[in-house]
């Protein structure tokens, strides 16, 4: 039987270990408590030592508040100033809108520009003082004195707008100005002033007051597409920035405000005002006397008249500046101001325009065609001629280069050089003129008639469609648009059966280009129109490789064929519109169905050109053939062209020059005369061939009359 006394004791001992516990949990919380207490105790003992009162208690608060709000605001201004950092870190200025490039002409002349106008090469002590002054008094005038930012200036700006006073002088520095123009949009917002303000002081760390300065009148933009006083001085005065006047000057220091308001040629009496209180800021800031400001305002600046501006040829330049920014980019050219040479010869691009104007105002109706285009290059390739259009100022539409176009029979040379290259075939070949199919397609001739038995020669300057049909089937379709691409096209378009006929995208210049190997030997010649690039201060960017090894894409042999067979359209084939008296003139007409498209693509000895005609709308004409209208511009622009200079042979054709009449002279000077280039006017020059031809007709000869006092390259010195 279990003991009672065991068992109480048995549940004794759980109870004693939990009271333990117990106690132990108080005691330690007790003893944490008292420690915690006599710790802060000591702390506050500590802190008695700090304790302020009276009026020292007050400088200490406001200390303290000043540090507090001083973290916080460096904290935020820090995160503001996170964009300018990274703008900073780049280490790049904003990219100019575009490039500026003024284009020379083949003599050094220049003929427009395209791009923004925009000239850094003027150095600042070169420029006028009174316009450094001006541009002080009226956006700066302790630009000398402060670290990039104002202060005082900005105070008395905001001064004057809460009065309602629109005057002068704005709030921001020319150094916050610049950075701004550099680094930053033109957004107006207060995150981007801040970073306004950061870029500001580090240009003032980085660049000397001169430096800035420079780079401001580099910059900024001054209306009309001119960026910098240098370029507007040039594009509103027609003068250097070194020869302005001080009205002049101060007319210009009045745009770096507002330039779409107070630019000459958007308003002259509000330039005028403008420029008048620019005056009066340079009295007022000390830097002139009115004495010496007095001639200024009672002769006030006048923007030159540019409406009269001689016409340029706008279609090439257009061109031009699309191949001058691939140049640039490839390159990576430093800035954004450049001299391109070109190729085109004025007086030649005065008859291009001529012949395809005059031949549309006087049988365009009749034909029922709006528009024409025509590129010509020297036999090496070199664009002397681009005309895009009847009328640059209606629509700037390049036809010349828009590779839309099918070129009809004028593509046949591609399918009868493949033919003599492939085939062994001579001019003098017979070939059977019958009905051909391939497939379900039987192209007919024009007429619908057919020769049967005929030369190759023949078929060409009839223009047969059957023949060079059945040449691409002999040799092969693709075979002849490799060649059409080794020649010169670069729109890549679909093999068909119809190729041999000409149904293919092509443009204009690249018609001029392959036409330009067969007056080139066989040698590869793509057209050019740009042959050295530099800055504005001479330094060469990119020069055209003259002596890079030619590629020969036709035989010599193929190519005498093929002049002879194009000669032969001219002489007596569907060119003879074409001919030129005392030329070697060849080509080939092209027509495509519906009329849609008419051309005329020939050569001389000195020149290349292919001629279109036809609708933007694709509108068919009145039965407009190449042989009529392209025939007759491409004629009427080799006899101007060909005035006044040596006419070269072809190779392959048989040519005899013309003798030439020169008065006494000694020999330098007849060479002197062979290199001017022709500059008659489209009209002068016809008037001349009239009088040619009447002088022939009576049996007369004149000697050329000698004009001493001509000046070099002013007209021809006989007929």
């Amino acid at each position: 039987m279990q003991d009672p006394f065991y068992t109480k004791e048995k549940k004794r001992k759980p109870k004693a270990g939990m009271l333990a516990a117990d106690a132990w949990l108080d005691s330690s919380l007790y003893e944490f408590w008292q420690t915690l207490g006599r710790g802060y105790t000591r702390y506050q003992d500590f802190m008695s030592r700090f304790h302020v009162s009276g009026i020292r208690r007050f400088f200490v608060e406001i200390l303290s508040d000043a540090f507090s709000f001083g973290a916080i605001g460096a904290v935020l201004m820090t995160a503001l100033a996170l964009p300018a950092f990274d703008i900073i870190d780049r280490g790049a200025f904003n990219k100019a809108e575009d490039y500026s490039v003024v284009f020379m002409d083949r003599f050094g002349n220049e003929i427009g520009r395209r791009g923004i106008r925009s000239d850094d090469s003027v150095a600042l002590d070169q420029m006028p003082d009174y316009l450094l002054k001006a541009t002080l008094a009226t956006e700066d005038r302790r630009f000398y004195e402060h670290f990039g930012i104002d202060v005082v200036g900005t105070l008395r700006a905001l001064m004057s707008n809460a009065q309602g006073d629109r005057g002068t002088q704005g709030g921001s520095s020319i150094t916050q100005q610049l950075a701004k123009n550099l680094f930053l949009s033109s957004e107006r917002t207060l995150e981007r002033k801040i970073v306004e303000a950061f870029l500001s002081v580090w240009l003032e760390w980085n660049y000397s007051k001169d430096q800035i300065l420079k780079l401001y009148f580099d910059r900024a933009y001054m209306g009309g597409g001119n960026y910098g006083v240098t370029a507007a001085a040039e594009f509103y005065f027609g003068k250097r920035v070194q020869d302005i006047s001080l009205a002049e000057a101060a007319m210009l220091a009045g745009m770096f405000k507002a330039p779409g308001n107070y630019a000459p040629h958007v308003d002259l009496a509000a330039a005028r005002g403008r420029a008048n209180l620019v005056l009066t800021n340079l009295v007022a800031s000390g830097f002139l006397t009115e004495g010496q400001v007095t001639a200024a305002r009672r002769h006030p600046a006048a923007a030159i008249d540019r409406s009269d501006d001689i016409n340029s040829p706008n279609y090439f330049l257009d061109w031009a500046f699309e191949e001058a920014k691939a140049i640039i980019e490839s390159t990576n050219a430093p800035g954004n101001n450049f001299i391109v040479r070109t190729t085109i010869d004025t007086t030649l691009q005065s008859y291009a325009e001529e012949a395809i104007t005059s031949v549309i105002r006087e049988q365009g109706e009749q034909y029922r065609v709006e528009q024409g285009a025509m590129v010509v290059t020297d036999t090496q390739g070199a664009i002397r001629a681009m005309v895009g259009g009847t009328d640059y100022a209606k629509s700037q539409f390049n036809r010349a280069i828009v590779s839309t176009r099918q070129p009809g029979s004028s593509y046949k040379p591609f399918v009868y050089a493949e033919a003599f290259e492939q085939l062994g075939l001579t001019p003098s070949d017979t070939i059977s003129d019958r009905p051909v199919c391939i497939g379900d397609w039987c192209p007919q001739n024009y007429g619908r008639s057919y020769r049967g038995q005929t030369t190759l020669l023949s078929a060409f300057a009839a223009s047969i469609n059957t023949v060079p049909v059945t040449l691409s089937i002999k040799t092969g379709r693709d075979a002849i648009a490799q060649l059409s691409y080794r020649m010169g096209l670069r729109q890549e378009y679909p093999v068909t059966r119809s190729l041999a006929l000409g149904v293919a995208s092509v443009s204009v210049l690249d018609m001029t280009s392959s036409y330009a190997v067969f007056a080139n030997r066989g040698y590869k010649t793509q057209a050019y129109g740009l042959t050295r690039m530099t800055t504005l201060n001479d330094q060469l960017v990119w020069e055209r490789d003259a002596d890079a090894p030619r590629e020969r894409v036709l035989s010599e042999q193929t190519v005498s064929y093929m002049n002879q067979m194009m000669h032969t359209v001219v002489t007596g084939g569907t060119g003879r519109r074409a001919a030129v008296d005392g030329v070697p003139a060849l080509g080939k007409t092209g027509t495509t169905t519906s009329y849609r498209d008419a051309w005329f693509c020939g050569f001389t000895g000195n020149y290349v050109a292919a001629v279109w005609f036809g609708n933007d709308d694709y509108r068919p004409t009145n039965n407009l053939t190449g042989g009529s209208l392209p025939a007759t511009a491409w004629q009427k622009f080799m006899a101007f062209a060909h005035t006044n200079i040596e006419v070269m042979p072809v190779f392959g054709v048989d040519f005899d020059p013309p003798q030439a009449i020169v008065a006494d002279t000694d020999l330098e000077q007849v060479e002197e005369v062979a290199e001017r280039p022709p500059s008659l006017k489209p009209a002068a020059a016809r008037k001349l061939l009239d009088l040619a031809d009447r002088l022939e007709a009576a049996g007369a000869s004149a000697a050329p009359i000698r004009d001493t006092a001509q000046a070099p390259g002013s007209g021809p010195t006989g007929l």
